[in-house]
């Protein structure tokens, strides 16, 4: 027989030494000697980029400095298919060419191929050997996408969807996301359905007008639905200025629409176009018709997030706050496409706990 203290005692040294073994980590995380020591191939803006993100991330990275691209270089030995270099001077390493000296001598565990027009000027030959030798090579979209779950939509070509080893729904997975959507959705419907009569009830004592929200919006495929939503702004509030974006502390929401909206209860409508097959959980958010043109044309593969089912919440609204111009579009279209890319179980689940997070302390609602 054990004895009674046995469990107490067990409880506490698992938080004494679990806690340790956090703090710890942490702390190594925040040592450059710990770090994973990553070198970029190239001094053009496109390398100073990756190295600004470097010293952005949280992750476990540091610089191990920008090389230049000199082995497949016109004589003069310069990064010219970047405009010159633009990196600081003192980071720059390697001045001789032979990358995986280069690499070596800086500890570098990883490569990030940092240059802007690759044909002429690209190393094969020092690449290869750098691979070869064990160590990590990376383009820049990739890095880019790995250090902030979104894609570089500047650098992407449209070979880069071609050969990407993402954007593939099987269809054990589509038919189990649609199954879970829909049981999800019952049971949220039936644990809201008391709330609708007191929502109804609220709204028209708040402002005139009808209880339920409904627009048009752009699902899979382009396709036109209905979204339908609890009302939280005036009966005219596109009356004047026609479809325009929600801003910070717009004037159209009614006091009853702000509470609605920074706790997302005006979103437990959506649960029917979830059972209607309109829409998933968990998805890109769905743009209005009007504003999805106008995107179309000045945002490259904008109806590429269309691929895909649009939802409730997603990852781009996990990840970035509201936006209400055509560069949040940009932005949110980064994590859009991210999602798209890589969509599977575990990401949605990871979206479902961070939007409980989003709704807990409200942000990101207009």
């Amino acid at each position: 027989m054990l004895g009674r203290g046995v469990l107490v005692g067990s409880l506490l040294l698992y938080l004494l030494f679990q806690s340790g073994w956090h703090a710890l980590f942490l702390l190594s995380r925040r040592q450059e000697l710990f770090a994973h020591r990553v070198l970029i191939l190239g001094t053009g803006p496109l390398a100073r980029q990756m190295g600004e993100l470097l010293s952005s991330t949280s992750r476990n990275l540091a610089i191990a400095g920008y090389a230049p691209c000199v082995s497949s270089a016109p004589p003069g030995g310069t990064d010219r298919d970047d405009g010159g270099s633009v990196v600081p001077p003192e980071q720059v390493v390697g001045e001789g060419g032979d990358l995986l000296r280069t690499a070596r001598e800086t500890g570098a565990d990883l490569i990030v191929v940092a240059l802007t027009e690759r044909r002429g000027f690209f190393p094969l030959a020092d690449v290869l050997k750098c691979k070869l030798s064990g160590i990590t090579v990376m383009d820049a979209p990739s890095f880019y996408e790995f250090v902030t779950g979104s894609l570089l939509l500047e650098s992407i070509t449209p070979s880069w969807f071609i050969f990407s080893s993402g954007f593939r729904r099987t269809t054990l997975f589509n038919i189990s996301k649609r199954v879970m959507d829909i049981l999800l959705a019952l049971v949220g419907l039936l644990l809201t359905f008391p709330l609708f009569p007191l929502m109804a009830v609220a709204i028209r004592l708040d402002s005139p007008g009808p209880v339920f929200f409904r627009q048009e919006r752009v699902g899979a495929g382009e396709r036109l639905f209905t979204l339908i939503k609890f009302r939280t702004m005036r009966q005219d509030a596109e009356q004047a200025t026609g479809a325009v974006w929600a801003e910070k502390n717009d004037p159209r929401v009614t006091p009853l629409g702000s509470f609605l909206r920074g706790s997302r209860i005006d979103e437990i409508p959506q649960l029917i176009n979830v059972l209607k097959g309109e829409m998933s959980l968990i998805g890109p958010r769905p743009e209005r018709p009007e504003f999805v043109e106008k995107l179309k044309l000045v945002i490259p593969y904008y109806s590429k997030r269309h691929f895909i089912k649009p939802g409730l919440t997603g990852w781009a609204q996990v990840r970035y706050p509201y936006g209400s111009s055509v560069e949040d579009a940009v932005e949110k279209l980064r994590y859009d496409l991210y999602y798209t890319k890589n969509v599977c179980p575990f990401l949605d689940t990871l979206i479902f706990l961070e939007t409980i997070k989003v709704v807990l302390f409200g942000r990101g609602g207009r």
